[in-house]
């Protein structure tokens, strides 16, 4: 088996594991290990922006609040002022990479916050909203992997699935102090297992979006990070909190396409369609003042709400009564796509639908990004870091990976002396395993988790469906540790495995909160309690 040692191992190919990785080599050797390709994940997807204070009659104070209300008070306050604080500055160091953010043609480019066009998204007081266009992900990731790729000092590895994280439990020799060595990961090239050593490794893998039948994650969202520090020791924290977002384009041929927020932020309506009571009126200010700028989790409710009053497939947005060059010119990506499917958004509404978005959830990290492990880090939406609370503010999300991602290489670098060497780790041990003849067993399993994950533990929740889906999980567990056991890993059964996981976390964190809060919605208890508290669950 191979035995690959860098100075640090990053997990994950996105926005944070770049950006951690981009500040590292400044004087480290780094590794960067991507799942599939290495624009393969969820930031690349990413259609709207950045929030960062940058206007002058914003304030840190006022994006603070926004970000609190929409957590529904369950976000850590320091973690919040902290990463508010460091986004200007973190959107003057994407620009110097080459992120063409739009520019304010109004404003004369001279003081910093004139330089872009704002837009406003649901639950932002303020135009805050940094962006390219509808594709602003897409641009960071070709940014950051440019400045990656002409390192010398970063070595970018595709097609490696993380199995397992490497602590001293591994080693030739035991040690009981749960450090952090690296991961084993299945290399696609080759059909083995590799071990990828690093003095500190740094999870950047993303969410588990794909838990639920219905996401708009890309398809290697399977929870993995989460899995594999639950299972080397982690505390994780608030994996109830799962964030669906309103709208996603309904097309039984085209799924997982999402109508970025900016969409509403921009004036665009949500709509009942014709043929049931109400018709073409606008239903949003009937559940909440803001309408169609409320943050999301009220947003998704109130669709799902309607779509089962009426028996719907889907309700309205429409964008339809702005200018057709304004449209245009503010959702070109969403415009050309929907036009590729004879829906021309200038003339009619778009059909959507909620669709699961974001794990507000995830492993516990400090302000340093910062494990319970020596020697694991973690960055962006694999991690719980308290900034997102019950509910994540839109555009916070890349933001969030910018600010730990760097600082998790400035905590390695300062603290460098403090990090040993790996010892000699046993290799990978594949002696006593067979190939598998059944791997429809694999796919059936992966395809009951996402089916009743979305059936019972879904926008609206209740204590039986829970309890339904925490008997189906453990059902599943005997037979999938069984299959584990005997056969060799393959990339679907990894990914098998770790959903599972992330299922059961997602489970017993909502039978715990005995409250609706946030992004959990259970009409057993609808009531919010007065004090906000993080579900945190340990090994």
């Amino acid at each position: 088996m191979p035995t690959i040692t860098h100075d640090v191992v990053i997990i994950g190919s996105g926005a944070a594991g770049l950006t951690a990785a981009i500040n590292l080599a400044q004087d480290r050797k780094v590794v960067v290990l991507a799942k599939g390709a290495l624009d393969g994940g969820s930031t690349n997807w990413a259609q709207g922006g950045i929030a960062a204070v940058l206007d002058a009659g914003d304030s840190f104070a006022a994006h603070v609040h926004d970000t609190m209300v929409a957590g529904a008070g369950l976000n850590d306050q320091d973690t919040v002022e902290f990463v508010v604080s460091e986004a200007p500055a973190a959107i003057e160091r994407l620009a110097e990479l080459g992120v063409p953010f739009n520019p304010n043609e109004e404003g004369d480019g001279d003081e910093f916050g004139e330089r872009w066009h704002l837009t406003r998204e649901g639950g932002h007081s303020h135009r805050r909203i940094v962006h390219v266009d509808d594709a602003t992900g897409h641009a960071v990731q070709v940014a950051l992997l440019k400045a990656a790729r002409a390192n010398p000092n970063i070595t970018l590895m595709e097609d490696m699935v993380a199995v397992d994280l490497i602590t001293s439990r591994h080693g030739e020799r035991y040690s009981g102090d749960g450090h952090v060595w690296g991961v084993y990961a299945f290399n696609k090239q080759t059909g083995h297992v590799d071990a990828i050593l690093g003095r500190a490794t740094i999870l950047c893998t993303g969410g588990a979006g794909r838990t639920y039948l219905f996401s708009t994650a890309p398809r290697g969202a399977t929870g993995d990070g989460i899995a594999m520090a639950w299972r080397a020791g982690c505390r994780v924290s608030n994996m109830e909190m799962n964030q669906f977002h309103p709208t996603c384009l309904y097309n039984l041929e085209v799924k997982n396409f999402l109508i970025t927020e900016a969409v509403r932020g921009e004036g665009g309506h949500l709509k009942l369609p014709p043929g049931v009571p109400g018709g073409g009126e606008r239903f949003m200010p009937r559940f909440d003042a803001r309408a169609e700028l409320a943050p999301r989790d009220v947003v998704a409710r109130a669709i799902d709400h309607e779509i089962k009053r009426l028996g719907l497939d889907y309700v309205h947005l429409d964008i339809s009564h702005k200018p057709p060059e304004f449209v245009k010119q503010h959702f070109p990506t969403i415009y050309a796509r929907l036009l590729d499917l004879d829906i021309d958004i200038t003339k009619e509404p778009i059909p959507v639908v909620p669709a699961q978005h974001y794990t507000c959830g995830g492993v516990i990290i400090d302000l340093d990004g910062r494990t319970d492990l020596p020697g694991l880090y973690a960055a962006g939406e694999v991690t719980e870091s308290g900034l997102h609370g019950a509910n994540r503010l839109a555009s916070n999300s890349l933001l969030e990976c910018f600010v730990f991602g760097e600082a998790a290489a400035k905590h390695i670098r300062a603290h460098w002396d403090e990090l040993p060497a790996p010892p000699p780790i046993r290799p990978w041990d594949e002696s006593r395993v067979t190939n598998s003849d059944e791997e429809v067993i694999v796919q059936h399993n992966w395809k009951e988790i996402r089916r009743f994950m979305w059936d019972y533990v879904g926008i609206v929740r209740t204590t039986k469906r829970l309890e339904r889906a925490q008997h189906r999980i453990d059902l599943l567990s005997k037979e999938v540790d069984e299959y584990y056991g005997n056969f060799r890993v393959t990339p679907d059964l990894i990914e098998l495995r770790n959903l599972l996981e992330v299922a059961r976390l997602v489970v017993r964190s909502a039978l715990h909160r005995k409250e609706s809060r946030g992004l959990h919605y259970t009409l057993d208890y609808p009531e919010t309690l007065a004090q906000a508290v993080d579900t945190v669950l340990a090994p």
